[in-house]
């Protein structure tokens, strides 16, 4: 109806006219169709496509920047402009939408400079362009809008209708970047948020398992250049990619922020030239004030203070070298340009390590410790709040306070920014009550055990834990020590969440925490009994041991099961479960099909190994009994002097007594019991022993028949023959190295008394 007001007045468009229209945008005519709509601005609301776009929309999407500038000057110079600049197409989406989902920054000024409540406007999602720029992670786009606004402004069209704000929005996206200047910008609104399921921006992190260093796992060579590599700590201010700056501070209460020129740089230079001579600049100023300090530059006073503290001069130096290393480190990335793929994909793992470890810190000091166990719980209860004050869609923030909870009947919520008529505890009965509060005391009546189970979610620790996000639960138990006791619908607490979701290196924070309180916090059992022996036993869906071989995995879940029962006290726990299972008889129940899988792979491998040993044990023991160059009169070999044939004869040797002892390992194999607790030890070491010295032989076997060739060609074709003998080397090589990932893993496994958590490559 909006754009009916506008065109009330004219003559509707004739589908002649809006056929030519989209033609003319399909083919990227967009002069013409400017012409059109100068001609006739009916044009302009006329939708051109199935989900009612209209010109102005195509040319958004099509990102014609002179175009749009057109058209908008156009539609500026006719009433009521914001009207038709708010016409939405079939999702509810203006061309102010597409613009800021699209990340343009002069298109979204271009249309927002023309009435700034367009940034208000929803789609169907109840969706504003200014949550929009944040869905897709267009910073640009956000501090363009937000320059706009006023700080009631932004908190209006910050959430959408399922309560989700545009911290919620910018976490679950991974756009750490951005996250962290809402944070900074908007202080602990946001922060202390929750969406309709109870669900806080700290809920959301507490899921990003790999944007954390506990959740990443890189190899040996990508380990050292991650520690080698410097990452700064994100400084929140907007980028300056175009004409002007948000203040670092939080947007004061109903005032606009005002804004400052941008430096005079290109947008590439940023990365490298700039940060570069910034470095380097930061660098020789430190070293001449240091300098300068040394050789007397200083006050009296400060000689005075300076002289009785030594300690300044030894914090000075190491400050010195370490800008000095840092230097030299960041020089070398420069020079490198970050430009080798995986040196660049380190980075930015790091870097986004950095950030979401400073998202946290800021999470956790802005989040209100009442608010942190109630949000994802229930909701809150008896907050001091106006009566009677309904607010609507458009004003959401009070509902920062009001803990939306998990609904059962949440479609029947109309009011998803809140309402601050709480005022009473929602258990505590008299005294007027909103809709939000019927609702819940209505479902609680018809259903309390599901009411109770469906709005008992898990806290931010257990949410980490379970993720094994070991910076989280650290930074949370310091800061809320009694957090260790939360508890999940199925009354797991953080020991038995860690314990369920084989995560060790929470279990062993947890064992490192105070002895005080670790009887109680390791005594706990769940709903249905089971302690942390029980979950330690038992086999679930999740298997994060990403070991080949269904041996090996088996292996994994014996020590994980062994290393939880040596490291809690017998008299701890319960025995038995409600069902009256005890630990081993859990363990061998869930296990069944994974010992069954195991023995069968372990039997297949130690035939095909076995094989292989036997060829080079034919091999080697032919090679054994035979001399290069025969033998003399007396009985010595006539190049017994020679020193390629003492290591032929040693080589060969050493080949048949390995590859025997390797054939012997894999038979014993095929011969022993496959029971649960021989996967722990006994198996594995018959089978490393047998690599290890399947590998040896194959070595030696390679040496031996080196040696032995070396007598026939070392005169003639001395040097060829060691390309010849590469040559020859290469196939069973080839087979050695794709053996070794397993070989490596068995070792690993073998000699690691807590097994890791194997997670795929990162990078």
């Amino acid at each position: 109806m909006r754009e009916m007001d506008f065109v009330s007045f004219m003559e509707a468009p004739s589908q002649e006219m809006e056929t030519t229209l989209f033609e003319k945008a399909m083919l990227g005519k967009w002069d013409e169709v400017v012409n059109i709509c100068m001609e006739n601005p009916m044009a302009l609301v006329s939708s051109i496509t199935r989900l009612q776009d209209t010109a102005l929309h195509l040319a958004v999407s099509d990102g014609q920047e002179q175009t749009v500038r057109k058209l908008t000057q156009i539609i500026s110079e006719q009433p009521n402009p914001e009207m038709v600049l708010g016409v939405a197409n079939k999702r509810g989406n203006t061309p102010l939408h597409f613009a800021a989902l699209m990340g343009n920054v002069a298109m979204c000024k271009c249309i927002a400079v023309v009435d700034c409540s367009l940034i208000a406007l929803r789609n169907h999602e109840g969706e504003t362009p200014l949550f929009m720029a944040v869905l897709f992670g267009k910073t640009e786009a956000f501090h363009c809008l937000v320059q706009m606004l006023t700080l009631d402004e932004v908190y209006s069209c910050s959430r959408r209708k399922n309560g989700d704000t545009i911290l919620h929005i910018a976490i679950s996206g991974d756009h750490f970047d951005l996250a962290l200047q809402i944070i900074k910008l908007f202080g602990e609104v946001l922060v202390n948020a929750v969406n309709e399921e109870g669900i806080a921006p700290l809920h959301l992190l507490a899921e990003k398992s790999s944007a954390f260093p506990s959740g990443s796992r890189l190899g040996f060579l990508k380990r050292i250049i991650y520690h080698c590599i410097f990452v700064d700590e994100h400084k929140a201010v907007p980028h300056d990619y175009y004409d002007h700056q948000l203040p670092m501070q939080p947007i004061d209460q109903g005032g606009r922020p005002k804004y400052e020129r941008n430096p005079n740089y290109p947008d590439n230079y940023r990365s490298t030239c700039i940060n570069f001579f910034r470095l380097f600049w930061n660098f020789i100023t430190f070293v001449l004030v240091a300098i300068g300090r040394k050789v007397g530059v200083h006050t009296d006073e400060e000689n005075q203070r300076q002289a009785g503290n030594p300690e300044i001069f030894k914090a000075t130096n190491e400050a010195a070298w370490y800008k000095i290393f840092k230097f030299a480190n960041r020089m070398m990335l420069i020079v490198l340009g970050l430009g080798l793929p995986t040196i660049k994909k380190i980075y930015e793992e790091k870097q986004q390590h950095i950030l979401s470890i400073q998202i946290m810190n800021e999470l956790l000091k802005g989040v209100n410790m009442y608010e942190y166990y109630h949000a994802g719980t229930k909701p809150l209860h008896a907050l001091d709040t106006q009566a009677g004050e309904v607010q609507d869609e458009s004003n959401p923030y009070s509902s920062v306070f009001s803990g939306i909870g998990d609904f059962s009947e949440a479609e029947n919520i109309e009011d998803v920014g809140g309402s601050s008529e709480i005022g009473r505890n929602l258990e505590g009965g008299g005294g007027q009550q909103n809709s939000r509060t019927r609702v819940v005391k209505k479902a609680s009546l018809e259903d309390g055990k599901e009411m109770k189970a469906e709005m008992e979610k898990e806290t931010a620790i257990l949410i980490a834990a379970r993720n094994g996000i070991a910076e989280m639960v650290e930074k949370i138990l310091e800061l809320l020590p009694v957090a260790i006791h939360d508890v999940n619908a199925e009354n797991k607490n953080v020991v038995l969440v860690a314990v369920e979701n084989r995560q060790p290196h929470i279990y062993q924070l947890l064992l490192r925490r105070n002895i005080l309180i670790r009887d109680s916090v390791f005594r706990v059992v769940d709903n249905d009994g089971n302690s942390a022996f029980h979950l330690a036993a038992k086999l679930g869906a999740y298997k994060p041991w990403l070991i080949p071989g269904e041996a090996l995995q088996m292996q994994w879940e014996m020590k994980w099961y062994e290393f939880v029962m040596d490291s809690i006290p017998s008299n701890f726990v319960p025995r038995y479960n409600k069902k009256g299972k005890s630990p081993e008889e859990v363990f061998i129940k869930t296990h069944k099909r994974l010992v069954r899988k195991g023995a069968e792979w372990l039997t297949s491998t130690s035939q095909s190994y076995s094989v292989v040993a036997a060829l080079i044990a034919t091999v080697a023991f032919a090679t054994s009994t035979t001399v290069p160059g025969g033998v003399q009169e007396t009985g010595t070999p006539t190049l017994g002097n020679k020193p390629a044939f003492h290591l032929f004869a040693l080589s060969s040797l050493v080949a048949l007594c390995f590859s025997v002892t390797a054939l012997v390992m894999f038979l014993s194999i095929l011969t022993s019991r496959h029971q649960e607790r021989d996967f722990g030890k006994d198996l594995p070491r018959k089978l490393l022993i047998g690599l290890t010295s399947l590998f040896i032989s194959i070595a030696s076997v390679l040496v031996s028949f080196c040696s032995g060739h070396f007598f026939e060609v070392q005169n003639e074709l001395r040097y060829v023959a060691y390309a010849v003998y590469a040559a020859t080397c290469l196939p069973v090589t080839f087979f050695a190295v794709v053996q070794f990932p397993l070989y490596f893993d068995l070792i690993h496994a073998t000699l690691t008394k807590v097994p890791r958590r194997s997670y795929k490559p990162t990078l």
